[in-house]
């Protein structure tokens, strides 16, 4: 089975306090934070995902500190204030992801082990429970089909800490087509993948895991015509393809890897500078958000690579190239290869590389793109960015350069890591161009590109409320690792004008930025 459509995976980049403007090409000419809701909870994930609800002018917000879903009233943009909560202690330990569609809002949210099955709490906008539904082992992530017939979560089914318990992802799917109060539950998993494991371009991480085990289910993009769904599997470098009819999933189609002895990337925090080099490293895509949109009738999806690995108390696949015992004849340099100033430092995997069964590796991967690309109907990459967005990061804040997210004076820190790791993704249109909004994890703030031709996407801008003078403990660096990104078209907007509503995690913010046009 085909992939069905055109996958566009999007990264993004980060770094100052202000509004660089470029890309002549693009109908953006402005970009401004107008408004900031702030939990005063540090590092805590206070700000996660977002929502919108035209209707009351409220976003809906989880906050995982507080274990609710926070509504702040956005009626007037400059002030947002925080006027009523959703708790999910009725429901299970904390809320993971919200999704709002005309009156209804559905949680998903994790059981207090989050091992066992959770739920997808459904709540009228006004904040009136009306039902919940058990679904599969720690629902990540939920979203309303376009006609609202539908309620999917992404139900990941990480292992326990010593991984004694390793339940199967799955994603549930919730007909609510005849009222919430008569929805019925699917679940559908990933069993069919047991005795042919992963597909070409994918991996199955753990040794012994089946793959209804090992596959992660992350983020979900459902068609404009609510027929079929798209769940990434991060971990594992593939996407699913749902039947949202049938409650099944249809195919996984594997990503393959990214040739970095042709596309450059920093890879050691640990040489004090930035050195953006080919290297004999593959990367893997490893997506997080997933967003389905449509384009002269044809439908794609944007992806953000952000990059994971399983890693836990009880196993682990990370470790460093400088650990690898290397081929002597894949890499006759090994020893430049794994000093510190050049692999050495690189985060890699156990779970690839010995593709002889000799016990040493030939090849090498990183986790994350560090890009986005975009795959046409039949699976095929028909872009990538390249190393644009490290490139762009280098050049525009060459002193905060991968800079983690939690502290500032951090250069170079994340080199080592998923680089400055794409993460939220949005998609919104103004007039007749389509714009992807990508956040980056750890250098905070987010890029936009044009992506109304989704062949030749064009980068527009970087855009950042970050301040690297200030404290981020003590609330002073700005907005810090956006995690989830809603855009607010201009007819559905409080003020008349398209906005951003961004959630950032590590400064448990929520800020409005006012977009503009031609």
């Amino acid at each position: 089975m085909k992939l069905k459509t055109t996958l566009i995976i999007v990264a993004a980049a980060a770094a100052g306090g202000y509004w660089v403007l470029g890309g002549a090409q693009a109908s953006i000419n402005g970009a401004r934070a107008i408004g900031t809701y702030s939990t005063g909870a540090f590092d805590a994930g206070a700000a996660e995902i977002v929502d919108y609800d035209p209707k009351s002018k409220q976003l809906f917000v989880v906050n995982g500190d507080a274990k609710t879903v926070d509504i702040l009233d956005i009626s007037t943009p400059s002030e947002p204030k925080k006027v009523a909560e959703i708790s999910a202690a009725n429901h299970g330990k904390a809320p993971n992801s919200v999704s709002v569609h005309e009156d209804l809002v559905a949680i998903a949210i994790q059981a207090d082990d989050k091992t066992q099955p959770g739920k997808v709490a459904i709540y009228k906008t006004s904040g009136e429970f009306v039902k919940d539904f058990t679904v599969g082992a720690l629902p990540d992530m939920v979203i309303f089909s376009p006609d609202g017939n539908f309620v999917l979560a992404a139900c990941e089914g990480e292992p326990n800490a010593d991984y004694s318990v390793d339940p199967e992802g799955t994603v549930a799917i919730i007909d609510i087509s005849k009222g919430v109060d008569r929805g019925t539950v699917k679940i559908a998993d990933f069993k069919k993948w047991n005795s042919s494991g992963a597909p070409r371009g994918a991996r199955i991480v753990k040794t012994g895991a089946t793959a209804a085990e090992d596959f992660e289910p992350e983020y979900i993009a459902v068609s404009p015509d609510s027929k079929t769904a798209w769940v990434t599997l991060q971990e594992n470098n593939a996407v699913g393809v749902i039947d949202i009819a049938a409650g099944e999933i249809a195919n996984v189609v594997g990503l393959g890897f990214k040739d970095h002895s042709q596309i450059p990337l920093d890879v050691s925090n640990k040489d004090d500078a930035i050195k953006l080099n080919t290297w004999p490293v593959l990367g893997m895509y490893q997506p997080d958000t997933i967003i389905a949109f449509e384009i002269g009738g044809e439908t794609y999806l944007a992806v953000a690579n952000e990059g994971d690995a399983k890693d836990y108390d009880g196993w682990s696949e990370e470790t460093r190239v400088k650990d690898l015992t290397l081929d002597p004849e894949a890499f006759p340099n090994a020893a430049e290869l794994q000093d510190k100033a050049n692999l050495g430092r690189l985060k890699t995997t156990t779970s690839l590389g010995d593709t002889d069964g000799d016990g040493d590796h030939d090849k090498i991967y990183a986790y994350g793109g560090r890009s986005f690309s975009i795959w046409n109907a039949a699976g095929e990459m028909v872009f990538d960015s390249g190393d644009d967005m490290e490139r762009i990061l280098s050049e525009r804040f060459p002193n905060e350069f991968n800079s983690t997210n939690d502290e500032n004076g951090s250069f170079d820190n994340r080199s080592d890591d998923k680089g400055p790791e794409p993460e939220a993704l949005e998609i919104g249109k103004m007039g007749d161009k389509t714009y992807a909004f990508v956040g980056l994890e750890r250098m905070g703030g987010f890029m936009i590109y044009d992506v109304s031709t989704p062949t030749a996407p064009i980068f527009i801008d970087y855009v950042t409320t970050r301040n690297f003078e200030g404290d981020p403990a003590a609330g002073t660096a700005g907005d810090l690792a956006p995690e989830g990104i809603k855009f607010i078209s201009k007819s559905d907007s409080p003020n008349g004008k398209a906005m951003l509503a961004v959630a950032n995690e590590v400064s448990g913010t929520t800020t409005l930025f006012e977009l503009t046009s031609d």
